[in-house]
């Protein structure tokens, strides 16, 4: 089994929002997105898989695909389906997110990448 805590350690980057690869397979992927108050990530979508969100930390507005934003913040679960556009802005505070992915295509066999799998076991 691996674990990982996932508020400690965080890189904010001045620039761009940041993503952490933490875990990558073949089955999936498991990313942490760190931005800074006013950094957003701009409209894009996840063509191959439906992309869950777990906040972590902070205020956020989330749009998906209606175009109609919602403020989410701490224990909130977003669900945006296959190929659903989706677009994220952080509020007047650092935002904190992990979000996952079924599947990651190219990803070859036995191959394991991401923060988890470079700490010791």
């Amino acid at each position: 089994m691996k674990t990982m805590h996932l508020l400690e350690g965080l890189e904010f980057h001045d620039k761009n929002p940041n993503s952490e690869p933490l875990h990558v397979d073949r089955n999936g992927r498991v990313l942490r997105f760190m931005l800074k108050p006013g950094q957003s990530i701009t409209e894009h979508s996840a063509p191959s898989s439906p992309f869950y969100v777990v906040m972590l930390k902070g205020q956020g507005m989330f749009a998906g695909g209606d175009g109609k934003e919602q403020q989410l913040g701490p224990n909130s679960l977003l669900v945006f389906d296959l190929g659903e556009n989706h677009v994220i802005r952080a509020l007047d505070e650092e935002l904190v997110f992990v979000g996952f992915l079924q599947g990651v295509p190219g990803t070859r066999p036995g191959k394991v990448g991401g923060k988890m799998a470079r700490q010791r076991k």
